[in-house]
């Protein structure tokens, strides 16, 4: 496959034990550089990346992910109403909700309800917050009500997401997605059992807060991902991401830790299992 004449970065080296991209968006992967679903499988599988996990952000793209689990057996399926989407579009939430409702239950190949949570970088309205607010506290008690893992998308509402998931009865599995706190906030996910998954940002030397929370996180507590096609990690970084490029991620974080490279790729492997319930595909 002719990467360059597509203009998508080159295949990084490939790592020496297999592991697992935790999130991503091969849907928009597609939408953005052509690369099909079965190619991103095929590409990632290439480098040591043999299992995906896929995030929803609406009922037609949980619908999708829920699809492309049941075909690909390295691939397993989050499903969930975004939460700039039932923000931007209250019309349409509730039919949506029904949905995901119905997809959570599809089967095992659906590990997880998310993305869920909050955004108050997009959504700055008080009527859109509660909204937020309101899908949020019905994602995770859909989430209990079947054992499944809650994945949370949280920007720039690390105090609103930690007392929410407080409330009441919280998920066996919680997992901060594309993790963007501090020391502190990394410590408050961490006592309450949460898994911590860091994209490509953590890779950027000015990232200096992720760096100081990847390196407070217990071992097991570590996940890492791409939510491709955005977030892409040095040195690549502005071009279109890919579970392929987990690599750079995965090195930048061996070597933060001082760990051995091999020994990482396991560990984040076995993290993810835990996280999403289990191991999936050809294990």
């Amino acid at each position: 496959m002719d990467l360059a004449a597509r203009g998508l970065p080159a295949l990084p080296d490939p790592l020496p034990v297999a592991t697992v991209d935790a999130h991503t968006h091969l849907d928009n992967v597609e939408e953005r550089t052509g690369l099909s679903a079965g190619e991103s499988i095929e590409l990632a599988a290439a480098v040591g990346v043999e299992w995906i996990i896929q995030a929803g952000d609406t009922a037609e793209d949980s619908t999708w992910a829920e699809e492309l689990a049941r075909a690909h057996p390295e691939v397993v399926a989050c499903v969930a109403l975004h939460p700039n989407e039932v923000a931007r579009h209250p019309q349409r939430a509730e039919a949506g909700f029904a949905e995901i409702t119905r997809l959570a239950g599809a089967g095992p190949h659906v590990r997880a309800v998310g993305e869920t949570g909050l955004d108050y970088y997009r959504t700055t309205d008080l009527e859109g917050k509660a909204r937020q607010q309101e899908f949020f506290r019905r994602h995770i008690e859909l989430a209990c009500a079947l054992g499944l893992t809650l994945m949370i998308h949280d920007r720039e509402a690390h105090e609103d997401i930690l007392a929410l998931l407080d409330e009441g009865p919280r998920p066996q599995r919680v997992v901060m997605h594309a993790f963007s706190g501090d020391y502190d906030h990394a410590r408050a996910c961490l006592e309450r059992g949460y898994w911590l998954s860091f994209p490509g940002t953590i890779t950027f030397p000015a990232n200096h807060h992720l760096h100081r929370a990847l390196a407070v996180a217990e071992p097991e507590k570590i996940l890492v991902e791409t939510d491709a096609p955005y977030l892409t990690p040095v040195p690549v970084r502005g071009r279109p991401n890919g579970p392929y490029l987990v690599p750079y991620t995965v090195r930048f974080v061996a070597e933060q830790r001082g760990w051995d490279l091999g020994e990482t790729c396991q560990r984040l492997r076995d993290n993810a299992f835990a996280a999403y319930g289990g191991p999936w595909g050809n294990v």
